[in-house]
């Protein structure tokens, strides 16, 4: 057993804490100022629940007048992935959500980045080797392997945990001095958190209530590497403390590592901020947590903007495929949040204003694509005519299109009920802008008859002999010369539709000829006559 040596020559630095031992708790500062933290590893592009969590954390900051902070949590070298860092702050800002202190934003707390901070958590490793809280582990992979064989062969299942530890390679079992030999001989270690026997540990989760665990079911985690880097377990508990994060929301899937959490805090003496797990977002058919390639299988995206691999392989993200922000912020509020009321529509600004984790539920969130598309179908019509023209003008310069905005902002107002994406307002409207190139079959069977042609020679000429070509003036003429000649108004207006925009669909007859123009009416009457029928 190592009792009373002096660990810091084994970590190059001196020592400059003094030992502590394994105490409760301390009450939190209910006074203290909110701070909360949005913890991402650079490992890959962030999914849509991340996002959540994200979310979740800014409402409660701004909700408390408190701060919203991003760390980089990077300690993990051997899954970095170049430009996940970047995409993970791109992201987050075209979601309108943004941070107090962070690596762009900087802060007193700095630096942001795990990495950036190795040296930060060698004194707290050393901290809990001279309280007794952790210990030097020497197994190697394949001492580990044989003994996992061995529990396997009996059916057991191996841990590294209070039952194991007394007959593994370790600093509890070897004399003082092999352990100094081994270290000293560069020998690979990893420092392992020393789990107490047999203890209850009572814990409380803002959404879960108590959440009770005996530590015979847990672990001895690593915590430090000879590599001179954390794992998350100790980088997460040191950061959060020497940022005096207030509250820590995160993810279900964080709720098994929460025990070990409360013994760092304990064994460091350390105020243990307040924790709240959120739940799980599950597939469309509510079977199983939303997976990064379910998008793909699905048809959806499960990331907020489009994110390219090394490998040029291509994922869907909400920007690209036309969602809105505030519609995709929308959607993920609701997705495990109840505001207690019939309102499902909601701004940045007031889910700031409505949010509570008491209102956050248990149980995990189905994700629906549907009404994913809906949200973005209510934002679209929230918006003014004038701000969807413009980002429709682009589809249309993208066709080779070029339309005075007016005219594009009218249109829009015409259609736009009918869409859920500014994009498929060009199925909607595309008439405007281009004579059809053919027609409807089903649609010239049922209107196109044998007298067809003559009305619609005819109806040209009343519109010839209009000059003014307002949509109320046009209607007015047409509808006179059909009451006059005794003629059937679906006669006359399904083939007059016809001719003009090719099938049955569309806004007022009228004020689509009159954004057309005399001209363009005209000549797409000459070429119905001439084509249709034939």
């Amino acid at each position: 057993m190592l009792m009373n040596m002096e660990y810091s020559e084994f970590f190059g630095f001196q020592f400059q804490h003094p030992p502590i031992s394994l105490s409760l708790p301390k009450i939190l500062n209910m006074s203290q100022k909110v701070r909360v933290r949005f913890a991402p590893s650079p490992t890959g592009p962030l999914h849509i629940g991340g996002v959540r969590t994200a979310l979740f954390n800014y409402l409660f900051a701004k909700k408390n007048g408190g701060d919203f902070i991003l760390r980089i949590e990077d300690t993990d070298q051997t899954r970095f992935v170049p430009g996940a860092e970047e995409y993970i702050m791109d992201s987050l800002a075209w979601c309108g959500i943004k941070f107090d202190e962070g690596i762009l934003e900087g802060g007193n707390y700095g630096p942001y980045r795990q990495s950036e901070r190795k040296e930060i958590y060698l004194q707290y490793a050393e901290q809990l080797i001279q309280s007794g809280n952790a210990y030097f582990a020497f197994d190697t992979p394949e001492e580990l392997d044989k003994m996992r064989e061995e529990y396997e062969a009996e059916k057991l299942t191996f841990t590294y945990d209070t039952s194991t530890r007394g007959k593994l390679n370790n600093s509890l079992v070897l004399p003082e001095e092999l352990v100094k030999q081994k270290i000293d001989a560069g020998e690979p270690f990893v420092l392992r958190f020393k789990m107490p026997e047999n203890q209850e540990i009572v814990m409380n989760d803002i959404i879960r209530g108590e959440v009770k665990v005996n530590t015979t079911t847990l672990d001895d985690k690593v915590l430090f590497k000879s590599d001179g880097m954390p794992t998350y377990h100790l980088a997460n508990i040191v950061d959060d403390h020497l940022m005096e994060i207030s509250h820590v929301i995160r993810g279900e899937e964080w709720l098994p590592s929460l025990p070990l959490h409360v013994l760092l805090y304990r064994a460091f003496g350390w105020d243990s901020p307040e924790y709240a797990h959120l739940p799980l977002l599950l597939k469309p058919t509510g079977k199983g947590k939303l997976s990064k390639r379910d998008g793909d299988k699905m048809g959806f995206p499960v990331f907020p903007t489009e994110w390219t691999t090394a490998d040029d392989e291509v994922f869907m993200g909400y920007r690209e495929s036309g969602y809105f922000a505030e519609a995709f912020v929308n959607l993920l509020a609701l997705l495990g949040w109840n505001p207690g009321t019939e309102q499902e529509i909601f701004n940045l600004d007031e889910l700031v204003q409505s949010f509570s984790l008491e209102k956050v539920g248990k149980s995990g969130s189905r994700f629906d694509p549907e009404k994913a598309k809906w949200f973005n179908q209510q934002w679209l019509q929230k918006k003014d005519n004038a701000e969807i023209a413009k980002l429709f003008s682009i589809i249309l310069k993208e066709k080779g299109i070029e339309a005075v905005l007016g005219k594009v902002e009218r249109i829009v107002g015409f259609v736009k009920e009918r869409v859920q994406f500014v994009h498929e307002i060009w199925d909607q409207a595309s008439f405007f802008f281009e004579a059809p190139a053919d027609y409807d079959n089903r649609a010239v069977k049922k209107n196109w008859k044998e007298n067809t042609p003559a009305l619609m020679q005819e109806l040209a000429n009343v519109l010839a002999n209009t000059e003014d070509f307002s949509s109320s003036n046009t209607e007015e003429k047409v509808k006179a010369w059909i009451t006059e000649k005794e003629l059937g108004m679906g006669a006359v207006m399904n083939a007059f539709r016809l001719c003009i925009v090719g099938e049955p669909k569309g806004p007022h007859m009228f004020d689509i000829i009159e954004v057309i123009g005399k001209e363009e009416t005209l000549s797409r009457l000459k070429t119905g006559v001439e084509k249709i029928g034939k």
